[in-house]
């Protein structure tokens, strides 16, 4: 338990560094002339855009995987525990992977849509 608890400290401390680095420098803006400043905006944006569609398909595939691996991993142990059920719950399994699966690819489409389309 103590090790989930630490990588998930690790894991929040590297996602603030990632959030918290690209604002620090573009927050140091100084007086530019309308085109730069107008670059420097488009250029904010399509980082914006990058690092939102980056973090957003890596939440979902780092919790469409433990999902994933939680719910195979009690289904083998139900199998174990009652082979003579384990056709249903091989097909309950398979049908929660698949609904796990399909949140994953919304996640993906939404991703898609931001980089190429707003």
């Amino acid at each position: 338990m103590d090790r989930r608890k630490n990588f998930a400290a690790t894991l929040l401390l590297v996602l603030a560094l990632i959030v918290v680095l690209p604002v620090a420098a573009f927050a140091a803006d100084g007086a530019v002339t309308p085109e730069v400043a107008e670059i420097e905006a488009e250029s904010k944006t399509i980082s914006g855009k990058s690092l939102g569609s980056g973090l957003a398909i890596g939440i979902a595939a780092a919790g469409g995987a433990l999902a994933m691996g939680i719910a195979v991993g009690k289904s083998a142990e139900g199998m174990s525990r009652q082979p003579e059920a384990s056709g249903e719950i091989r097909s309950a399994m398979m049908l929660g992977l698949v609904f796990i699966e399909t949140a994953i690819i919304y996640a993906l489409l939404a991703v898609i849509l931001i980089i190429f389309v707003l």
